[in-house]
């Protein structure tokens, strides 16, 4: 991030600049960042975007051959693509040929190093990593923004607020821009303010309808995939969500057992170490047993629901009842 920020302050550009990672919102931001530096907001001659996979590579070779017009630079923007997680010969030679007029620059979520695609970027421009970030991080940015609003925040509603919102910038911009407005006449936010205003993301009540699950809360469990259904959550979404929460405390648990702390599991995990903490102490009341069982359960059902032996709904209400019960 640094870099990208040292380069637009000095004006001396990298001609391909490669944004990738989990947090989408760090990408969104310095995308546009590096467009507004390159190209004119207006200048839709010079300026050119593509999205998805597929992308014509002769037609972008082409495109990036040609002059700008009336303009310095030529910008072209290349958004998930997958082109760094499959062949793409032609591209990835280009890339060291690319007149001195055209840049580039590609957001993607997922890359793979070992591709030729990565290698001749990373020879030739700059590559960015833009991970989730840790608490302290999240902290200061939150906290920043409430006091560039000439606000406080008391410490029990800073707790609930990222308890509601979780570690995705999305969601907590969004929600802190809510919060803020509510709180427009206040110099100090307090809890109460965050009950009233600040929605929970679906992976808390996820997480809290695990927890629900493992002390047999069977009510409460349902209660909680109603409220979600009621926020127009598709229910084969949240089996895969409850599938997918089992399967992550399974191998959160097996390298719990094999010593590791919360941030090396955080590592190896590819976790947030703040979701690694949680889930360390939600594991404790699984057996390694039980986790697997639950894995192989949830995925047993949503193959029913492919073939049609079960409806969506049955499925989830059958597989929150199954695992509440005590054994």
């Amino acid at each position: 991030m640094k870099t990208i920020d040292n380069d637009i302050k000095t004006g001396q550009f990298k001609q391909i600049y490669l944004l990738y990672g989990e947090e989408q919102y760090l990408i969104r931001q310095y995308r546009d960042k590096l467009k507004h530096a390159l190209a004119a907001d207006d200048d839709t001659m010079n300026f050119s975007a593509f999205s998805g996979s597929d992308i014509n590579q002769k037609e972008i070779i082409d495109l990036a051959e040609t002059l700008p017009f009336f303009a310095d630079r030529r910008l072209i923007l290349i958004e998930d693509s997958g082109l760094f997680k499959k062949s793409a010969e032609e591209l990835a030679d280009y890339m060291s040929f690319i007149p001195e007029t055209t840049y580039f620059v590609f957001a993607e979520k997922e890359i793979d190093k070992k591709t030729k695609m990565y290698k001749q970027v990373k020879k030739s421009g700059s590559i960015v990593e833009f991970p989730r970030q840790n608490e302290t991080t999240l902290s200061r940015w939150i906290e920043g923004r409430i006091r560039r609003n000439g606000k406080n925040i008391t410490r029990d509603a800073y707790a609930l607020f990222i308890r509601k919102t979780g570690d995705d910038m999305e969601n907590i911009d969004k929600e802190l821009e809510k919060l803020l407005c509510y709180t427009l006449e206040k110099d100090y936010i307090d809890i109460s303010d965050v009950e009233a205003i600040t929605t929970e993301q679906t992976e808390n009540k996820i997480f809290d309808m695990i927890d629900a699950v493992a002390l047999h809360q069977q009510k409460k469990a349902l209660d909680l995939y109603y409220e979600l259904i009621a926020l127009k959550e598709p229910p084969m979404r949240i089996l895969y969500m409850l599938t997918r929460q089992y399967r992550s405390l399974y191998f959160v648990k097996a390298l719990m057992n094999q010593g590791y702390g919360k941030k090396e599991i955080a590592s190896k995990a590819g976790l947030h170490p703040f979701v690694v903490g949680k889930s360390m102490v939600q594991c404790k009341r699984f057996r390694m047993g039980q986790l697997r069982q639950s894995m192989e359960e949830g995925a047993g059902l949503e193959q029913a629901v492919k073939t049609g032996t079960l409806s969506e709904n049955l499925a989830v209400e059958l597989f929150i009842v199954k695992q509440s019960e005590k054994r």
